[in-house]
């Protein structure tokens, strides 16, 4: 059952959904690589990091309306980034940061400084380890990496209360806006 978005006061994270495949193959990359302590979320993708939690009627509203008319994007798993601390998969989509443009000028005015920034999406396998673990785990990952790709199918909404985050909405690409009806009660 959808959470109540009336009475969120909590910043809000909005993340690109992922197909399943890729997903679980993420997911499995950092339940083995990521310090277990650490690490409650599944992979993810993230568009934003501190959305205002009470804009989060306005902001489902406008994601439903933008995503509509959206087709699922093709991205690239371009390669590895070293962290220092970690190691993360960039992904490559030109079509992506423009769609991020355009969220970033609709929320210009609620944007964080680490929100204003341009994107540079990665599925991050690895953090908080020790520099030396990190670039290991880089060193081998990268010995036989290929390039491949993964579907975005959407994007989700949580909220950010300090551990887990709180799934709030997913909105899928070239999915209609419900209709509204109007009554003249």
């Amino acid at each position: 059952m959808p959470v109540s978005l009336s009475s969120i006061s909590a910043p809000l994270i909005l993340t690109l959904r992922l197909d399943p495949a890729a997903q679980a193959h993420f997911d499995e990359l950092r339940q083995r690589h990521f310090p277990p302590e650490r690490n409650f979320l599944a992979a993810h993708v993230t568009l934003f990091h501190h959305l205002p939690g009470e804009e989060a009627p306005a902001i489902t509203r406008f994601l439903t309306e933008w995503a509509a008319n959206l087709a699922p994007l093709t991205l690239r798993v371009a390669g590895l980034r070293f962290l220092g601390r970690g190691v993360a998969y960039d992904l490559a989509n030109d079509e992506l940061l423009r769609r991020h443009r355009e969220l970033q000028t609709a929320w210009a005015a609620w944007l964080t400084p680490q929100d204003q920034q341009r994107l540079r999406p990665h599925v991050t396998v690895q953090n908080k380890v020790a520099p030396d673990v990190a670039r290991t785990l880089h060193t081998q990952l990268a010995a036989d990496f290929q390039p491949f790709e993964v579907q975005a199918t959407g994007v989700q909404l949580w909220a950010y209360r300090g551990g887990p985050w709180e799934a709030l909405r997913e909105v899928a690409f070239g999915q209609p806006a419900p209709a509204t009806t109007t009554s003249n009660n």
